[in-house]
């Protein structure tokens, strides 16, 4: 029985161990921005919920649309070469594909800014039109960019 308690203690120890990787450089670029992809998250989920749930509450939605488009820009500061070490989940297709990247970044831009102008119109139409714009510049951006 001890030997399995030791070997249990040894077990949890590892596993506790093995935790997240903290960004500690200099600035912090990798925190920065995978927190401002959290909030820009929180921005971002409660209306697409809004919408498959088909409960869509027009000033709600502005206000999380609002709120999307004011972050829109805040992540994009802290990519760089310097910012490629682990905690952070960016391929090296952004460093290797600048361009590509900056085109990526720029139809993010875009569409949360197209998102919050249909927000401000109320019109659920156009309101899950760029919903749904905006959901795939976020997957194709992640899928050419994120490991």
């Amino acid at each position: 029985m001890p030997f399995r308690l030791l070997v249990c203690c040894l077990s949890l120890l590892f596993l506790a161990a093995c935790g997240p990787v903290e960004d500690t450089r200099p600035g912090r670029p990798v925190a920065q921005r995978q927190q401002a992809f959290r909030e820009i998250l929180h921005a971002f989920e409660p209306m697409g919920l809004q919408l498959r749930e088909n409960r869509y509450q027009p000033d709600a939605f502005l206000q999380y649309a609002q709120s999307l488009d004011a972050l829109k820009e805040v992540p994009w500061p802290h990519f760089g070469p310097e910012s490629n070490y682990p905690p952070s989940r960016s391929a090296n297709s952004i460093w290797e594909s600048p361009a590509g990247f900056a085109q990526e970044r720029a139809r993010f831009v875009e569409a949360a800014s197209r998102l919050a102008a249909a927000a401000a119109s109320r019109r659920e139409a156009d309101v899950r039109a760029a919903h749904d714009a905006l959901q795939e510049s976020c997957r194709a951006c992640h899928k050419r960019f994120r490991r």
